[in-house]
C-alpha cells in the first residue's frame, strides 16, 4: 500500500512537472515573442528617427527656399515701384510735351492765318 501511495505521488509529481514544463515552454515562447516585438519597435523607432531627421532637413531646406523667394519678391516689388515711378514721370513729361506741342501747333496755325491775311491784303493792295 505504501508503494501505491508513492507511485501515485510520483504520477502526481510527474503531472505537475509536465504542467510546469508546459507553462515554462509557454513563458519562453512569450519571452521570445516579446523580444521580437521589442526588436521590431527598436527598429521602427530608429527608422522613425531617421525619417524625422530627413524631414527636418527637408523642412530646413524649404524654409531657406521660402526666405529666398520672399527676398526675391521684396526685391521685385521694390523694382516694380521704381519702374512705376519712372513710368509715371515719363508719362507726365509726355503729357506736358503734348500740351506744349498743342500750344505750338495752335501758334503755328495762328501765324499761318495771319500770314494768309497779310498775303491777301497785299494782293488786294497790289490790284
Amino acid at each position: 500500500k505504501q508503494l501505491q501511495k508513492l507511485e501515485a505521488r510520483v504520477r502526481e509529481l510527474e503531472n505537475e512537472l509536465e504542467v510546469e514544463q508546459k507553462r515554462c515552454a509557454e513563458a519562453i515562447k512569450g519571452v521570445h515573442k516579446y523580444e521580437r516585438r521589442v526588436k521590431e519597435l527598436i527598429y521602427q523607432t530608429e527608422e522613425d528617427r531617421k525619417n524625422n531627421l530627413r524631414l527636418q532637413d527637408l523642412v530646413d531646406k524649404l524654409q531657406m527656399k521660402v526666405k529666398t523667394y520672399k527676398r526675391q519678391s521684396e526685391e521685385a516689388e521694390e523694382q516694380a515701384i521704381v519702374h512705376l515711378s519712372k513710368f509715371r514721370k515719363v508719362q507726365h513729361e509726355l503729357e506736358e510735351s503734348e500740351e506744349r506741342t498743342d500750344i505750338a501747333e495752335s501758334q503755328v496755325n495762328k501765324l499761318r492765318a495771319k500770314s494768309r491775311d497779310f498775303a491777301s491784303k497785299k494782293v488786294l493792295e497790289g490790284e
